[in-house]
């Protein structure tokens, strides 16, 4: 099983010789990321789970590396697990190892599931605290020191703006933690890291996008005519990462709104079906 094609916009070179470190690449927004920062010659670290086909899920840490070859970066792929402190340490040891340092931590690894307390089991609610919010920390915790060296880096979390409005608790207040945890330690580690060189943001879609996590733990592939593809977000993730001097340190962005913007005026093409544009679905925690 293998993922659409990603059709690339020009870049701007800003991250030629960069090293992203993305964890849950191997699919949907990750691998959408790690492909739009490799055609600006980008070291992309792969950093995921799948090393194997999965049979229901397209992608793995080395078809994504081949990809990001082709489109212009240099890759390394490397099998870890977000709960795993060691393989945490280890991966960006081999990451600054292999390309002279670490500039950019993505959190993209996510795990979701939209029950409420009573229907949330332990198992799965320890799951998605771990692959969410702890990641957040623990990638930071290991990544600071090589970002601190970077002298321009970056900690983007793909989490949402912070509303506890009961009507997002209600329903799935596990998994609403989890990601409200996400951006609360990122909005911490924005203030303290401010005078460090290092700027951290959350990054969130305005839309459902057209990925696995929407196809089987959401709803049904029916959703995707109401979804953007995943590129918008690569696109909104690449205006962050250009951005210099801190200038975004400490937002809860909206890829929407920050393409806005830069001047982005026409969401037509980022639609799955660009025929339905004017018809998609608002994602999770967002008001219209």
């Amino acid at each position: 099983m293998s993922e659409d094609p990603i059709t690339l916009t020009k870049n701007t070179g800003a991250l030629q010789g960069k090293t992203i470190f993305i964890t849950g690449a191997s699919r949907g927004i990750g691998r959408a990321i790690a492909l739009k920062c490799a055609a600006d010659g980008a070291n992309i670290v792969i950093a995921a789970k799948s090393a194997e086909p999965h049979p229901k899920l397209p992608g793995t840490i080395h078809t994504v590396a081949a990809e990001v070859e082709a489109a212009g970066g240099s890759a390394l792929a490397l099998q870890v697990d977000v709960r795993d402190e060691r393989q945490v340490v280890d991966a960006m040891a081999r990451a600054a190892d292999t390309f002279g340092g670490i500039d950019t931590v993505i959190n993209n690894a996510g795990a979701i599931n939209l029950t409420n307390v009573e229907s949330t089991s332990p198992k799965r609610y320890d799951l998605m605290q771990s692959v969410n919010s702890r990641a957040v920390y623990l990638t930071a915790h290991v990544g600071i020191p090589y970002l601190k060296k970077s002298g321009c880096g970056h900690i983007l979390s793909l989490s949402p703006p912070v509303d506890v409005q009961p009507k997002w608790l209600g329903p799935c207040a596990p998994y609403a933690l989890s990601k409200f945890g996400m951006t609360l330690l990122s909005i911490g580690l924005a203030e303290e890291l401010q005078d460090s060189g290092i700027s951290v943001a959350t990054l969130w879609p305005r839309t459902l996008v057209a990925t696995a996590a929407i196809e089987f733990a959401v709803g049904s592939r029916e959703m995707f005519e109401q979804s953007r593809k995943p590129v918008i977000m690569a696109d909104a993730a690449y205006e962050v990462l250009i951005t210099e001097n801190g200038a975004l340190n400490g937002r809860q962005l909206i890829d929407e709104e920050l393409l806005r913007e830069r001047g982005v005026t026409n969401f037509t093409e980022y639609a799955h079906n660009p025929a339905n544009a004017d018809n998609l679905a608002l994602d999770l925690f967002l008001d219209p």
